[in-house]
């Protein structure tokens, strides 16, 4: 399973990275992890690659994490893998709903909250294994 980490911050992408790791031996396979520095290099990833999860971590610039969901879920082929926005502030909320985000967590996230509610996210799409399902 390919992962995105979206970030400006190299230690964020690494930490981000060690949270979403431990679905791994749930899934049973080595998750394969690559790393866009914004949200328009993140975009053009997410496009070329399609990876199955992007993990955003939003930051003040003019292509976030909410620009990178919005631009993926409006694209003319829609984005169909999982979209998670690391916020600066649950005020934010409303932005990650609008910009079509699976699901959002203030930072720093629980890291057991997000590997379950990004296992839930990939059961309920059927991205996972036949025989990972529960």
């Amino acid at each position: 399973m390919d992962v995105l980490l979206v970030s400006p911050d190299p230690r964020s992408r690494e930490l981000t990275a060690l949270t979403v790791r431990s679905i791994e031996r749930r899934l049973g396979e080595a998750l394969r992890f690559r790393a866009a520095a914004n949200g328009d290099l993140g975009i053009k990833a997410a496009l070329r690659d399609r990876p199955q999860v992007i993990v955003a971590d939003e930051i003040a610039s003019r292509a976030g994490a909410f620009a990178l969901a919005k631009t993926l879920r409006d694209d003319r082929d829609p984005f169909a893998g999982v979209i998670v926005i690391l916020l600066e502030r649950s005020q934010d909320a409303w932005l990650a709903r609008w910009s079509g985000a699976d699901a959002w967590f203030v930072k720093p996230p629980d890291p057991f909250e997000v590997a379950d509610r990004l296992w839930e996210l990939l059961e309920h799409r059927g991205m996972l294994p036949q025989e990972e399902r529960v």
